[in-house]
C-alpha cells in the first residue's frame, strides 16, 4: 500500500527522530511506500529539525490541540491508500505495523488497543496509567450504549483507509479527535476492528495528559462531551436501538 503516517508532535526532540526512522524502515521492510508527516504543534525545542533530518515531511500547526495537529498533517495527503496515526514519544512499537495494516484488506478503521495489549503482557509497566485505563472503560461503555460500538480503547496508534477518512470529515481540534473518529465510524456503518498492540514508556518529553490528574480529568470530560455532541449532530441518524 501507499501509506501516509501522521504524527502530531509537541516538544519531542528526544524521540521523534527515532520514531520517524523506525517507522519508515518498517514500512520499507513490509513492502509499503510511505511518507511520514510530522505535524508540529508549536514546539520550542528542536523537534522540527530532528524530524526533518530523519526523513519526515514537517508541517506546523500553531493552534494547540491534538486534533488540530492531526488535521494539519492530513492536509498533506496525496494519493495514499491508508493513513497511520503515530505518537511522537516512542510509545508505539513499529513491530505492530503489520498487524495494524493487515485488517485493512477488509476493514475501514483499525484501532491499536493498548488494553488488549496489556492483557497479553505487551504494555510496559507504568506506560498505561490508571487514568488512561479508566478513561478507556468509560469511553467504551459510552460508545456501546450510545453508538452500538464495541471498543476497548481510544488508542492513538491506528490505521484508516484514506477514503473512509474523507467520509468521516473529522473536525475536532482537541483531545476528542480519537473518540470522534470512532463515534462517526459507528454512525456511518464503517467496518472497525481492534488489534492488540504494545505500548512502551515514552522515550522523552512529558505527557500532555496522562501525567497530570487535572489534565486527565479534563480529557475525560472532553471525551464524554464529544460523544454527546456527536450523538445529536444535525444530519446524523439516531444510534441503533
Amino acid at each position: 500500500m501507499k501509506l501516509a503516517m501522521v504524527c502530531p508532535a509537541l516538544d519531542e526532540e528526544g524521540s521523534v527522530a527515532n520514531v520517524v526512522a523506525a517507522f519508515l524502515l518498517q514500512s520499507e521492510r513490509l513492502g509499503h511506500s510511505a511518507r511520514f508527516i510530522v505535524a508540529d504543534n508549536g514546539s520550542i525545542d528542536a523537534t522540527k529539525e530532528r524530524a526533518k533530518d530523519a526523513g519526515a515531511v514537517v508541517v506546523v500547526e500553531p493552534l494547540r490541540g491534538y486534533g488540530a495537529a492531526c488535521l494539519r498533517g492530513l492536509r498533506e495527503l496525496q494519493d495514499e491508500d491508508a493513513v497511520v496515526f503515530v505518537d511522537a514519544d516512542g510509545a508505539c512499537d513499529p513491530a505492530d505495523l503489520q498487524a495494524l495494516l493487515a485488517p485493512l484488506a477488509w476493514a475501514d478503521l483499525v484501532i491499536g488497543s493498548r488494553i488488549t495489549g496489556a492483557q497479553v503482557g505487551r504494555v510496559d509497566v507504568g506506560a498505561l496509567t490508571a487514568g488512561q485505563r479508566v478513561g478507556s472503560v468509560v469511553a467504551g461503555v459510552a460508545l456501546r450504549l450510545l453508538y452500538g460500538s464495541t471498543s476497548s480503547d481510544l488508542g492513538p496508534f491506528r490505521a484508516v483507509r484514506a477514503r473512509a477518512l474523507r467520509e468521516l470529515a473529522l473536525d475536532d481540534r482537541g483531545f476528542g479527535w480519537t473518540v470522534q473518529m470512532q463515534a462517526r465510524a459507528a454512525r456511518q456503518g464503517l467496518r472497525v476492528v481492534e488489534v492488540p498492540v504494545a505500548w512502551r514508556r515514552r522515550r522523552s518529553g512529558r505527557s500532555k495528559i496522562s501525567g497530570d490528574l487535572r489534565a486527565s480529568f479534563s480529557a475525560g470530560r472532553i471525551i464524554l462531551r464529544t460523544l454527546a455532541h456527536e450523538l445529536w449532530r444535525p444530519g446524523q441518524a439516531r444510534p441503533p436501538e
